[in-house]
Formats: structure tokens, sequence, C-alpha cells
């Protein structure tokens, strides 16, 4: 994860995911709750189309602070 995200990131901050795949589209969401902790911080997240997950960032994801749907 990278260092500017964690311990900053908080319900209502937006997260996107780049895609994967050449064609594919990027992945949306809002941060529902924060788990974990430090190196450890994962999210729950409402996707664009109303369905939730658990996210662990990677390279591929940015989190947009402050930014509400």
């Amino acid at each position: 994860m990278p260092a500017d995200v964690a311990g900053r990131t908080k319900p209502g901050d937006r997260v996107v995911v780049e895609a994967h795949r050449v064609g594919a589209t990027q992945r949306r969401g809002e941060i529902v709750e924060v788990l974990g902790d430090g190196e450890h911080e994962h999210y729950r997240v409402r996707w664009e189309d109303e369905s939730e997950t658990t996210l662990y960032p990677s390279n591929d994801t940015k989190i947009e602070h402050g930014r509400k749907r």
C-alpha cells in the first residue's frame, strides 16, 4: 500500500482501481469502513454497481480523500 494512503483513509473517501486487462475499465467505489490498521489497512467498499466487497489495496489502487458520492 502506498505510504500516503495508510492512516489517513476514512469512510466517505473514494477509491479507484485501475483495470488489469487491456480494454477493461476502472472500478470506482466509496469506502464504507476502514478495517485493520497501519501496514494491514484494508477497506469495505461499496462499488458503483451497489455491491460491497473487502478491498486490500495494491499498487493499482488510488484513494481520493474527502470525496463523497
